[in-house]
């Protein structure tokens, strides 16, 4: 079988064929960011003569190990700051027809992940649904969020969301060529899970990124993630201190080598466990110049259609792998509660007792903690959307693991493999267990193709009733499939006031 040839912008790739499409991996969408292009944006990838082999995924960007890429089934990471900008395309055929684009954003708390983790395989979606997908790589960490510009002067500028300005580079990349790989570059879907769906909601209120991008999937994650340049400036002055430098050695930054910035990375990481995600978008007045959620409460996206949604027990998958909050007992969800709502915490600990009856403290502190991090951002998007004139739709998976005897419920990034119809990959059976519904996946992966079609959902889950405040309806993915309003509703409620 011959090998498909692809022109592209900067030279000829050579992909291959299988599992009922055409795949091309590895492809560089930026030059190297190494040197004097550490914390600065991408910049354009050298053209190359000759045939290029796009036949293997590129190196990841450079990172910690993490337990749960391990789960994922990731292969033995492979990084590489140099070559880390790359990314990967399935198609049914290069250079026929014009199909929707699907590109994921992957996760991993903006420290972790890589375009190529088995569970992203975008063949499903080429071979059964006529979609082209794409996956990407992006800077992580401290190479990708360290915000220098009050240290270092606006050379530094951008340098809190290089990680970001990548996926805005890999999306103009898509404009540019995805034509020759049989995609329609005028309607490209946006989509990615925790970080990633992070990142979709940052692209959002990214004014380098309008227009490339015509749909937008939220997975488990929101518009609500993003730092103040205060803040960032002080985790940047930690890292230095780390690294034993002083605000006015930052240029000595762009000579250590990746290992010594990874290093400082995870002591602070392991310092400040306790403070929440510290590597994430700066809002610096340049880049972002605003919070994503006031830019899409503005209408910057209003003519964008949002699928957004969360999992039914999303931390369910940080609490197994914490014995301290698994140790939670009712004086700490007392304490915690105070923490997330004040004088309120009596009657919000009574409100999500009163649907969990047998549920222990460390359960009612997950689902408080779950909705505080993941649902409550998305349903604040899905308003913020509709009341700016524009259209959004939810959704609730709530199918549960029986792995680990049934301890993860329905957790983070459980509805990943059923997204992509990808059940069958490396790791996703750890996650869920012998026997998963491959007819919710086949449905979840139709509905998700469907969105990038033409901008509604559904495609054989029956009505999919857009979200508005008054019924808050949102589609229930699990044993059973249909439209619930306001699922949760009292438990919504209570966080009503504390915007």
């Amino acid at each position: 079988m011959t090998a498909p040839v692809v022109e592209t912008n900067s030279g000829r790739i050579e992909g291959r064929t299988g599992a009922g499409c055409q795949s091309f991996l590895g492809i560089p969408y930026a030059a190297p960011p190494i040197g004097a292009g550490r914390f600065r944006p991408p910049r354009p990838v050298a053209d190359w003569s000759g045939v290029r082999a796009a036949d293997a995924f590129g190196p990841v960007a450079p990172q910690l190990p993490s337990p749960l890429e391990n789960i994922l089934g990731a292969a033995p990471i492979v990084s590489d700051e140099a070559g880390c900008l790359s990314l990967n395309v399935w198609t049914p055929e290069a250079g026929a027809g014009r199909r929707p684009v699907m590109v994921w954003i992957h996760g991993g708390a903006f420290i972790t992940g890589s375009g190529s983790t088995p569970w992203y395989d975008g063949a499903h979606f080429a071979a059964h649904h006529d979609v082209v997908v794409v996956t990407l790589n992006y800077r992580l960490g401290v190479l990708g969020f360290t915000f220098l510009a009050e240290l270092a002067g606006p050379d530094y500028q951008a340098s809190g969301s290089v990680g970001i300005l990548d996926q805005a580079a890999a999306l103009a990349w898509v404009r540019d060529n995805i034509g020759a790989f049989g995609g329609d570059p005028g309607n490209v879907t946006i989509f990615g899970e925790s970080a990633g769906a992070m990142s979709v909601g940052t692209l959002l209120g990214l004014p380098e990124a309008s227009g490339l991008f015509h749909r937008a999937i939220l997975q488990s994650g929101a518009a609500s993630n993003s730092l103040e340049p205060d803040t960032a400036t002080r985790y940047a002055t930690e890292l230095l201190a780390a690294l034993d430098l002083g605000p006015t050695d930052v240029s000595r930054l762009h000579e250590l080598p990746v290992e010594v910035l990874l290093d400082a990375q995870g002591k602070l990481a392991l310092a400040h466990a306790q403070r929440g995600m510290m590597f994430q978008p700066v809002v610096d007045g340049s880049v972002l110049e605003r919070p994503p959620l006031d830019s899409v409460a503005a209408g910057s996206v209003a003519g964008i259609p949002i699928l957004v949604g969360t999992n039914r027990d999303e931390w369910n998958l940080f609490a197994v792998m914490d014995p301290r909050f698994s140790a939670t007992d009712d004086a700490g969800l007392v304490r915690a509660a105070e923490g997330l709502f004040g004088d309120a915490a009596p009657a919000a600990i009574a409100t999500y007792r009163a649907g969990r009856p047998a549920a222990t403290p460390a359960e009612i502190l997950s689902a408080m903690t779950t909705d505080s991090v993941f649902r409550v951002p998305a349903v604040r998007l899905a308003e913020a959307q509709q009341k700016a004139g524009g259209q959004a739709w939810m959704y609730l998976f709530d199918w549960a693991t029986p792995a680990f005897g049934g301890l993860l419920g329905s957790c983070h990034a459980l509805e990943i493999p059923f997204v992509f119809d990808n059940l069958h990959q490396p790791g996703a059976g750890v996650f869920v267990g012998e026997q998963p519904p491959a007819d919710l996946a086949r449905a979840m992966n139709a509905a998700w193709a469907a969105f990038a079609r033409d901008g509604r959902p559904g495609n054989g889950l029956g009505e999919w009733v857009a979200y508005e405040a008054g019924t808050r309806a949102t589609m229930v993915l699990g044993d059973s499939i249909g439209i619930r309003e306001d699922p949760m509703g009292e438990e919504r409620a209570l966080w009503e006031g504390l915007r």
